[in-house]
């Protein structure tokens, strides 16, 4: 099963949700924000794309860190932030089982889903 990651209401997330559904592809959706992140869930993510990749450091929830803190980010500070803050995981991450796409853009997702 496939199974889109992310935040009910951001923007991207309706998009790339729109998008699956007009392509007629079934999907699960797990809200991180109400559901939480499990390291083992996030872990496979990581090895995939790294911290840099997934942190999203355009959103709310990064830029109010304090400074210092924004500056100072690690890999073990990200990966602590990603699991108490879920909201700073780049949004969408689709999970197709083998891989993972972080973010969405048409062309990416149809080539994905290319028969």
């Amino acid at each position: 099963m496939i199974t889109i990651h992310g935040i009910k209401n951001c923007d991207t997330m309706k998009k790339a949700r729109a998008w699956l559904d007009a392509a007629g592809i079934a999907h699960a959706f797990h809200d991180y924000r109400v559901q939480g992140v499990s390291a083992e869930l996030l872990r496979p993510w990581l090895a995939e794309h790294g911290w840099q990749a997934l942190l999203n450091r355009a959103g709310t929830t990064f830029r109010k860190l304090p400074e210092a803190d924004r500056e100072a980010m690690d890999e073990a500070r990200a990966i602590a932030l990603m699991l108490a803050q879920p909201a700073v995981i780049k949004r969408p991450v689709l999970d197709l089982g083998a891989r993972r796409i972080i973010g969405f853009a048409p062309a990416t997702y149809a080539a994905a889903f290319a028969r």
